[in-house]
């Protein structure tokens, strides 16, 4: 039995396994690169070791040290969590060699579904639909022209190794395939030191829905229903839900056996994520497979009840799962917004620095994961997230409004944040009716970019300090009429001049 996890990883993601581990009376271990010393999960930790410099690869990707701190500590299990070595089969398979147990998939699924080709392949065998689209890897021009023309255009050329939207170009005509194929595997080869690309069709407005699954080492497989991502900018998920809005109760159904059917393919166990790109017909295709835990997990945990982290340790235990498929029901909706330390106005350009004040929302329904604190500087080395912001509810009319207080309540200064950009995609028409799909950003980019007004969710110590100074000369001076023109827009600072 497991009964100390080192957790591979850092921020947000390592405060939230260290929790359940707690929960579940088991001793904890942070490891910390030299810019995360003060770092929330080195405090909250049991133990905490350093592994090196700032940058990741001399720190979080760097497989040696992490063992190294996992045989310093007597730890006898690692969660990678997600991002880093998290879907990394090399590190799941030292973690084998050095007799740690590896919270995870084992190395040949990890390899099996990272390649999307040959996680189309296995899905195929599987009798799980696929994007239309080639099962080899493209090289050549000429090559690649023929299957386009035999497939159809648009298509997407893809990285076979790919994620995070690298290495993939849309291709709307014959004209722009050369130069598409030569960015593609250029991207990839860089991003992945790999640059095998395929082809598939490319389907117009696509929704991107996702299914939670959970596997044992003994055979058995559920699926923990959906979560709707279409909303991203950049290939990168910014809001998720649960139910989707766009799915019926058949479709829903279908999907989840196919996900399972997906798991069984590759004999998986852990938690994972089997990925479908939906049509506006629901139509479903299989996209690809994440094999470790989701940024978005949270919104399954509350609307089905079950631990994802506290399971994938049972998991790792040899345990078998403890409920069927039949045990598992959705109850109410939930929606999680990531917050970043970004400009959103500013084509989301980081905005690393120092918090000087947080107020985190609270109240019904609401779950907070985050790791920065007052005082705390985000360096400028890692994603800018931080935090999660989830919220449940009844029906998801209710959560809509839940989460709009929630952003309302949700205040930062000292750094640039998402906060305002999201509050703005919960009033937007095409969120609030369900009815949106991958290019949500984009089609309401007038509404979703226009500069804030400040209702209660703008987090710019700047323009609060100019108000101050405003309503200062206001009690000491007589105006002009010119000079009181900008009155009605300050009346609408005053709700946040508090702080």
């Amino acid at each position: 039995m497991i009964k100390k996890v080192l957790v591979a990883n850092r921020g947000e993601i390592a405060l939230r396994i260290m929790r359940s581990c707690r929960e579940m009376g088991l001793s904890t271990v942070a490891v910390y690169s030299e810019a995360d010393r003060t770092s929330m999960h080195v405090r909250y930790a049991d133990e905490a070791y350093p592994i090196g410099p700032a940058p990741s690869v001399e720190s979080y990707l760097n497989i040696d040290r992490i063992i190294e701190a996992a045989k310093k500590s007597r730890a006898d299990a690692i969660h990678p969590g997600y991002g880093f070595l998290s879907e990394n089969a090399a590190f799941s398979e030292r973690c084998r060699q050095e007799g740690i147990e590896f919270i995870g998939p084992g190395p040949d699924a990890i390899r099996q579904m990272g390649d999307k080709i040959t996680a189309r392949k296995t899905m195929i065998a599987a009798g799980v639909p696929v994007v239309p689209g080639t099962t080899d890897k493209i090289t050549d021009f000429n090559e690649a022209l023929k299957i386009i023309r035999e497939i159809g255009l648009p298509v997407m050329i893809k990285a076979s190794a790919g994620g995070g939207g690298k290495g993939m170009r849309l291709v709307k005509n014959e004209a722009d395939v050369e130069s598409a194929l030569r960015g593609a595997r250029s991207e990839a080869k860089s991003a992945f030191g790999d640059d095998a690309v395929y082809i598939e069709k490319y389907i117009e407005s696509p929704h991107h829905i996702e299914f939670q699954i959970l596997a044992d080492k003994h055979g058995n497989a559920v699926h923990l229903f959906e979560r709707e991502c279409s909303v991203q900018r950049r290939h990168q998920k910014v809001v998720e839900e649960t139910p989707s809005p766009l799915l019926t109760p058949e479709i829903r159904a279908e999907m989840g056996a196919h996900a399972v059917a997906a798991a069984k393919a590759c004999n998986y166990h852990g938690a994972g994520t089997i990925e479908f790109i939906v049509d506006d017909n629901l139509n479903y295709y299989f996209l690809e497979m994440n094999t470790r835990l989701q940024v978005e997990h949270p919104i399954t945990e509350r609307v089905v009840g079950v631990d994802l982290v506290k399971q994938m340790i049972r998991i790792a235990e040899g345990l078998e799962l403890p409920f069927k498929q039949e045990d598992l029901k959705q109850s109410g909706h939930a929606i999680e917004c990531r917050i970043y330390a970004e400009d959103p106005d500013r084509n989301f350009m980081p905005s690393p620095g120092t918090i000087r004040f947080i107020t985190e929302p609270l109240g019904l329904g609401v779950r907070h994961d985050g790791y920065v604190y007052e005082g705390y500087t985000i360096p400028i080395y890692y994603d800018p997230m931080i935090s999660k912001l989830i919220v449940w509810a009844g029906n998801r009319e209710e959560a809509i409004a839940r989460m709009s207080r929630a952003l309302h309540e949700y205040k930062i200064t000292g750094v640039k944040t998402s906060i305002p950009f999201l509050a703005r995609i919960m009033q937007a028409e095409a969120f609030r009716t369900g009815k949106y799909n991958t290019h949500f950003i984009e089609e309401n980019k007038e509404f979703l970019f226009a500069m804030a007004d400040c209702d209660g969710v703008c987090e710019d110590i700047a323009l609060i300090s100019t108000y101050l100074e405003y309503t200062s000369k206001l009690r000491n001076t007589q105006l002009s009429e010119t000079e009181t023109k900008p009155v009605s827009r300050w009346k609408d600072v005053q709700r946040v001049a508090y702080i």
